[in-house]
């Protein structure tokens, strides 16, 4: 880097001059070629370990409200290509690298099914800069993408926030040195499994009723997640479609695979096209430090880490379990605060804050209060959703 943009405290300031002129500018990028079958869905359930049965078994999917496999609201991530954070990757930063920060989501009604095609539009919506203390000097950008399904309806619109940052700034900081992988003994994986079967049963007990009776300061059942491995995070990889060797193709103009990666995490796109293991992102690319410590560490994580979009989809996925198919997400928003590391657990958690009632409105709407943390309460996500309750 050089010494010009070098501060006293040794941070490097970020050069943000060729983002600017992607702002508010509609952007391409990639688009899934094929449409969705009820194998995309299933294979989704799996890598997010969501054992709900609606999402992968037919026969019990038939005996509810849709009548077949339909996607979870989660989903529409699935569907992108860049985990609906490409929009905000816009503009050449030499040296960065990105995690996520966080996701909004405005839903519109219609779920995505077998036999739709799906496509998106795009947009940088604004970014800032500011001192962390991960990082020191950092962006967080937010961009827009928009699911749009082949009757030309609005599905969604997510609203990611990437933070951008510096790789050498990070390894200085060194917020995660004295970070160590927890183990686990025996006893404790087993008390985490039963934990586990006991969140599963609780949506299996409302099956496909009616979420009715919902009262502020209910609380939701927690859900566990983990221990996380390399093997759950690479599951989790492979359940995005847009990892699927020729399943997409590139259209219009986007910056967001020439961001300034660093060389070791960058796409050989011309190796690609002899070896499509160099262009997928998780053998060589940007999501390669997920799964392999030494380029965890080159961009400042100790080990081994979750993905974002799985976050956020997580939360989802635990909101629609707790309201059974009768009910819909209107709105979300969650901050990202700390990774999902290998070693760790993760916990859910949730809570009815108020209930609200319109005339106007299908049935009553409550506002979910959730809250992401790791055995050690350390907080990893948090927010607010609201959710459209069914009327008895």
């Amino acid at each position: 880097m050089s010494e010009a943009n070098q501060r006293e405290d040794g941070m490097v300031e970020l050069d943000t001059s060729d983002v600017e002129r992607w702002v508010g500018i509609p952007l391409g990028g990639g688009r899934l070629k094929d449409p969705i079958v009820s194998n995309d869905i299933r294979r989704w359930a799996q890598g997010m370990q969501n054992p709900n049965p609606l999402y992968y078994d037919e026969d019990y999917a038939s005996e509810g409200r849709f009548g077949e496999i339909t996607a979870p609201q989660s989903f529409a991530v699935c569907t992108d290509t860049s985990h609906g954070a490409g929009p905000a990757i816009q503009g050449v930063i030499p040296g960065q690298h990105m995690i996520f920060g966080g996701d909004e989501w405005w839903f519109n009604g219609p779920r995505f099914k077998p036999g739709d095609r799906v496509t998106q539009e795009r947009m940088l919506f604004d970014y800032k800069v500011t001192d962390t203390s991960f990082s020191g000097p950092t962006m967080f950008s937010r961009g827009d993408t928009v699911y749009i399904n082949d009757g030309g309806e609005v599905v969604c619109k997510q609203r990611s926030t990437s933070v951008r940052y510096l790789a050498e700034n990070a390894r200085k900081k060194g917020l995660f040195a004295d970070n160590v992988e927890r183990t686990w003994t025996d006893q404790e994986l087993a008390d985490i499994e039963k934990q586990k079967m006991a969140y599963y049963q609780s949506f299996r007990e409302l099956g496909h009723e009616k979420r009715l009776f919902v009262k502020e300061g209910d609380k939701l059942p927690r859900r566990p997640i983990g221990p996380h491995t390399l093997m759950s995070f690479t599951t989790e990889w492979r359940s995005y479609l847009m990892t699927v060797w020729g399943s997409w193709l590139d259209f219009g103009t986007s910056s967001h695979s020439e961001s300034g990666w660093l060389p070791e995490m960058s796409r050989d796109k011309e190796g690609a096209k002899i070896d499509p293991t160099y262009g997928d992102g998780l053998y060589h690319g940007p999501s390669r430090g997920h799964v392999q410590e030494r380029y965890a560490q080159l961009i400042g994580m100790p080990r081994g880490y979750g993905y974002g979009a799985t976050m956020g989809t997580w939360i989802l996925d635990y909101i629609t379990n707790w309201g059974g198919e009768w009910c819909f997400i209107i709105h979300s928003n969650m901050q990202y605060r700390a990774p999902a590391l290998t070693g760790d657990m993760t916990y859910i958690d949730g809570e009815v804050t108020q209930i609200e009632h319109s005339s106007s409105a299908v049935g009553p709407v409550a506002t979910i209060a959730i809250n992401m943390t790791n055995q050690d309460d350390a907080v990893m996500a948090k927010g607010i959703a609201k959710v459209q309750l069914p009327e008895p």
